[in-house]
């Protein structure tokens, strides 16, 4: 076992220990509502939809908690808030969790972060202007690209692709030249595309994206395949990084095109009690077809799919509610 799995372990166990000395709970019809914070991410972004979403398909279901959504940068933001314990709950990309959890850069330690569910997987967006020169990855060397806002999960799997393409971190010892990565948040992204200030936009979000469907019917834009590059990801990163792919038709394309997928997870504080994380798990599975339709297409929300976060652990009450309802 690794220092750093000793680690997390130590971490986990005793947040563990902690919820063992507290009563499971079950809402019922008394009792004070429990106000629950959650981050999310920017106000018109998919993370912000499905929070706004959320608390309201909450405060239809008469269960005595609250979602209260937080607006925020994303997911490494989301990460940092959870573990100083200015949020409750937050939602993250399922890379920049693992990151938290096992204190990867950049985080300075293990945060003590628990799942509560996967709920839908992001598609990596690599845009460029179809007249242009840019067909692969590669040709992105010394270009500026649009790579996601700071502190946001886009800006974390971009950087890896371009690392993984010899476009990013240390200058190599021969060309081709780093790409030219800006911190620019979607709709900056959209605009500096759109405008010429950038020759690429990255975005991992639902299929199909609204912001990027829209820029699809002003400008001809090509899709770049990012699926070439999973093997190096999942070999550095491990399996958080898939293959998916971007289907003939959205966004107008006549073809389907090979990318990377990377599960989003809604996390929790490991002392938020066990009968609140019941509550909101059964609104979640109630209510999936609402939370998702905005956010992406064509999803569902299914245990087997849910249960499944990698090196990120399930909250004892998650656990408590999978037992309960699918044994």
């Amino acid at each position: 076992m690794t220092s750093t799995e000793v680690t997390r372990r130590r971490v986990m166990g005793v947040a563990l220990g902690v919820l063992a000395g507290m009563p499971a709970g079950c809402s019922g019809d008394s009792g004070p509502v429990r106000r629950l914070r959650l981050a999310t991410g920017p106000e018109g972004g998919p993370y912000n939809a499905f929070g706004q979403a959320l608390a309201q398909a909450v405060a239809a279901s008469g269960r005595r908690i609250e979602i209260v959504p937080v607006s925020t940068a994303a997911s490494v933001d989301n990460l940092r808030k959870l573990d100083d314990g200015s949020v409750e709950l937050a939602l993250a990309m399922a890379d920049v969790a693992e990151d938290a959890v096992l204190g990867r850069e950049p985080f300075p330690g293990p945060a003590a972060a628990t799942a509560l569910a996967r709920v839908y997987v992001n598609y990596t967006h690599l845009l460029v202007p179809a007249d242009g020169p840019v067909r692969s990855v590669r040709d992105l060397a010394g270009r500026p690209v649009a790579a996601g806002a700071a502190g946001s999960g886009v800006q974390v799997v971009a950087e890896r692709v371009l690392r993984a393409a010899g476009l990013s971190g240390a200058p190599a010892p021969a060309p081709p030249a780093a790409a030219d990565e800006r911190q620019l948040g979607l709709a900056a992204s959209v605009s500096a595309l759109r405008e010429g200030s950038v020759d690429a936009l990255f975005w991992s979000g639902g299929v199909p994206t609204p912001a990027l469907a829209d820029l699809a019917r002003e400008v001809p834009l090509r899709f770049l395949p990012l699926d070439a590059h999973v093997g190096a990801l999942r070999e550095r990163y491990g399996p958080v990084y898939t293959a998916v792919t971007l289907p003939a038709g959205v966004y107008g394309l006549t073809e389907p095109v090979g990318t990377i997928g990377v599960g989003n997870y809604l996390l929790a504080r490991a002392d938020v009690p066990q009968g609140a994380v019941r509550d909101l798990l059964q609104v979640v599975f109630e209510r999936w077809r609402d939370l998702l339709r905005e956010v992406t297409a064509g999803a569902r929300l299914e245990p087997r799919f849910a249960i499944s976060t990698g090196e990120v652990p399930l909250h004892p009450g998650a656990v408590a509610h999978y037992r309960s309802v699918y044994g």
